[in-house]
């Protein structure tokens, strides 16, 4: 049933096109489609007329013709569209392992050794460079 309604949909389409490339512009004395010989045909205001009217009822046959099909599509399901990414939302989603992951976390802890080992480093020299305190000599009796 659906495919019907696209057909007509489609048919009232290439109709609007052709009835509006028909249409003569304000102040234009040349349509789009042979000349004057509209305007032979069907007398100057004849052909406004009957141009517009058939414009009218193209343009009401292509709004039926779109709610049509959105309510076709949508009579199936009564879900939003925004109902898919709120699901998707509330997953929490891992965030995947890269290599330069890796790279990172690897120069963290190389820099994270060399810290302790520089802090390391630091507190031995200054224990060396600290003043030692001689023991009192032993007493002599």
């Amino acid at each position: 049933m659906i495919y019907i309604v696209y057909g007509i949909h489609v048919v009232i389409c290439l109709f609007l096109i052709l009835v509006v490339l028909l249409q003569q512009g304000k102040g234009a004395d040349l349509s789009v489609f042979g000349g004057g010989s509209t305007q032979a045909a069907f007398g100057a205001r004849g052909a406004a007329t009957i141009l517009h009217k058939m414009t009218v009822a193209g343009f009401v046959g292509f709004i039926l013709t779109t709610i049509t099909i959105g309510f076709m599509q949508t009579s199936g399901s009564q879900a939003s569209v925004m109902s898919a990414v709120e699901e998707e939302v509330t997953e929490p989603v891992p965030a995947p392992v890269t290599d330069s992951d890796v790279v990172i976390e690897e120069a963290v802890d190389s820099a994270a050794s060399e810290l302790a080992i520089e802090e390391l480093a630091t507190a031995i020299a200054e224990e060396e460079a600290a003043p030692q305190e001689t023991p009192p000599p032993p007493d002599e009796e």
